[in-house]
């Protein structure tokens, strides 16, 4: 069947049946519709959100689902508890912890991956027409997960030290949101880490009016150079739930994610999984435990940082090598995205099927932003690629860049 002929029958199925209004309305993820052009034979996709698949743990994996089914048995294929195993809620709680601040296990609610953590959180403050405050620009699957709530997005303005604490109190004031979401950890899509002086500053304001944080932290522990910034849990308390994700360390077809929190936070939190799922996949939860409890997580950490600090490098001298028309990009700590500009008012979405014809594919910038878009970025990710590879896309980049100019 066709792509038109799908159209063509679902459409016909909205005539037919009472779908709900969100169900009409809800859009596609673009970054999901890129990647159905980037899977074809040649294309180098920059566009996804993808770890390496050949840094996979294979071995450790399979070994570790053995030690499930003979430790555990029965109980690692039956129904579990809606916060989570309490053994890895408690193996991520020590993770989490850091001088001076200890997570308690009470404190942590598995889900499946970090994007139903965001579905949570939707689900838990976003009434029609709740304002989020976002950075600018911001994570497009976190836009996509709080608009079935109906979510009234407002971006605040955001340089490479993070958000502005004066245009953030402003729009606190002026809009009364029901959260703060940020990623300040190596953004996505922007790659900027925010400052320590601006997370105290968005911290302080968060406890001024008495205004939750969502920190969503995905990539964290992947950092390449520089010096650690203290987290926003540890500097907010009570004030900032944070998400956090085995996706990009380990892999995230396991799906494995959590949300820390107070505890009485959590309580509510487990009142909306029971409604999504009931619970986190069981088997998966122990398997994460086994891997990761002994120190081989840490050990596989080095070995993809070091991977993927390489591969940043290698993109990042690409960029200056070949892309030297008046471009512009981050140069990340870490993470897995650069953010590029494009001079002259080029649109990068309108640039896109040429780049996809050339073999190379990536997110258009404007899709990450929840007010007055840019369509003079694009997203590209140097993760999921080789060296070798990585030099080739940004040469291909160069050259659809120059005959669009």
């Amino acid at each position: 069947m066709s792509e038109g002929d799908i159209l063509e029958h679902v459409g016909q199925l909205l005539n037919r049946w009472q779908f709900s209004e969100r169900a009409k309305n809800l859009q596609s993820s673009i970054i999901r519709e890129i990647l159905k052009d980037s899977s074809k034979p040649g294309v180098i996709n920059f566009a996804g959100g993808l770890p390496a698949p050949e840094l996979f743990p294979i071995e450790g994996i399979q070994k570790a689902c053995l030690r499930v089914l003979e430790k555990y048995g029965p109980d690692s294929l039956q129904y579990s508890l809606t916060t989570g195993v309490p053994m890895l809620k408690q193996f991520i709680a020590q993770r989490i912890s850091t001088i001076g601040f200890d997570f308690s296990p009470d404190a942590i609610q598995i889900t499946q991956g970090s994007q139903q953590g965001l579905d949570i959180i939707g689900r838990v403050f976003i009434q029609p027409g709740s304002v989020v405050l976002t950075e600018e620009p911001t994570y497009l699957g976190a836009l996509q997960a709080f608009s079935f709530y109906d979510a009234h997005f407002v971006s605040v303005k955001t340089d490479d030290s993070g958000m502005l604490p004066d245009d953030l109190e402003y729009k606190i004031r002026e809009h009364k949101p029901v959260f703060i979401y940020l990623v300040p950890n190596f953004q996505n899509p922007s790659g900027i880490t925010m400052s320590k002086s601006r997370r105290e500053a968005v911290v302080a304001l968060a406890k001024k009016y008495d205004v939750p944080i969502v920190d969503d932290n995905p990539y964290g522990e992947l950092r390449y150079s520089g010096n650690p910034v203290p987290s926003l849990k540890v500097m907010g308390g009570e004030h900032v739930i944070q998400l956090g994700t085995f996706s990009k360390i380990i892999s995230p077809g396991l799906r494995v994610g959590w949300i820390a929190a107070d505890v009485e936070f959590i309580g509510i939190c487990e009142k909306m999984k029971q409604a999504c799922d009931l619970h986190s996949t069981t088997f998966t939860q122990y398997v994460v435990y086994e891997f990761a409890k002994d120190g081989a997580l840490e050990e596989h950490i080095e070995r993809i940082k070091y991977a993927y600090g390489r591969r940043r490098d290698v993109m990042i001298n690409a960029l200056r090598k070949y892309l030297d028309n008046g471009s512009t990009w981050t140069e990340p700590e870490g993470g897995l995205f650069l953010w590029v500009r494009l001079p002259n008012g080029i649109s990068a979405s309108k640039m896109l099927p040429v780049a996809l014809k050339a073999g190379l594919a990536y997110v258009p910038g404007k899709y990450f932003f929840s007010q007055r878009p840019d369509d003079s970025t694009l997203r590209i990710n140097f993760c999921n690629a080789t060296e070798e590879n990585i030099v080739e896309g940004i040469k291909r980049l160069a050259k659809v860049v120059k005959e669009a100019d």
